[in-house]
């Protein structure tokens, strides 16, 4: 079974639009998210314009910022800081990666836990771990949501994560653990790596690395996200970090690339947007 997200993500967006189809009657306005580009990387430019379109399907007022890579630090938190105190504005999200020049980390922690749509700040990260209501990460979000539309059993069952990333590996591995699934995370420096994946019930890959698990690595009926998305070194085309090709006719379900999380990594971005704005909405009514 393929699953793709694609299909999956346009379902949930449809839902989306309906619901945020009722806001300026109740609320007066639509949720508003800001995106800030620094610089013209292909790939980053590409992101936005896809985060754009899904706002115009969603009805989620979208404004991007376009920046110079030239741009300094204290000019981008800056920025960040006034968006911040803008009553109109609920979600922020900053284009990652930023020019060399830039600490990411300055950038994540500047942008205000209530507005952060991406579920980086530390604050999120902390309450995703404690258990506490929080904005969670898109793409773990968004594995977790293709997990339970294929129908796939968590509880109980065997995960291995490859990769340890702030941005998947560790969020997806807590979130597979609060739906009881025995985790396993592991990385570039594991030993005997495809004696472990073979041992898998489902298996979440994200180590950035074209093609990189294949078929005697996985073991059948085995469940496979694939996260990563790369350009095939002999075909130059899109790839995963799975060989879909060899892996596909031994996997129980697994997702393709492309198609398959990035969809949904958009998709949970317009829910946690809509999240922020409703949480915010609520708190400006309760201080009212």
């Amino acid at each position: 079974m393929i699953i793709s997200g694609k299909e999956l993500s346009a379902r949930l967006k449809a839902e989306m639009a309906e619901q945020v189809a009722a806001f300026p009657e109740k609320y007066g306005r639509v949720p508003h998210l800001v995106v800030i580009l620094v610089g013209d990387d292909p790939a980053s430019v590409s992101y936005v314009t896809g985060k754009a379109k899904a706002s115009e399907v969603v009805g989620i007022r979208n404004t991007t910022i376009r920046k110079p890579e030239t741009i300094t630090e204290e000019e981008l938190l800056s920025l960040i800081g006034q968006l911040n105190g803008d009553d109109t504005v609920d979600g922020i999200l900053v284009q990652l990666p930023l020019p060399r020049h830039i600490s990411e980390a300055k950038v994540i922690e500047t942008i205000s836990k209530e507005k952060d749509v991406d579920g980086f700040h530390p604050l999120n990260v902390a309450a995703l771990w404690q258990k506490q209501p929080c904005t969670v990460a898109c793409t773990p979000k968004g594995i977790i949501k293709l997990l339970k539309a294929a129908g796939v059993t968590i509880q109980g069952k065997r995960a291995v994560v490859i990769g340890r990333s702030n941005i998947v590996g560790l969020p997806v591995s807590k979130l597979l653990l609060d739906e009881n699934a025995t985790v396993t995370v592991a990385h570039s420096r594991t030993v005997n790596l495809p004696e472990l994946t073979r041992q898998a019930d489902i298996l979440v890959v994200a180590i950035g690395r074209p093609k990189f698990v294949t078929a005697d690595m996985v073991s059948e009926g085995t469940v496979v996200i694939d996260v990563g998305v790369n350009r095939d070194p002999q075909t130059g085309k899109l790839c995963g970090d799975v060989d879909f090709a060899g892996v596909e006719p031994k996997a129980a379900v697994i997702t393709p690339v492309p198609g398959g999380v990035g969809p949904m990594t958009i998709c949970c971005l317009m829910e946690n947007t809509i999240e922020c704005f409703l949480r915010r909405m609520s708190d400006g009514l309760r201080q009212d």
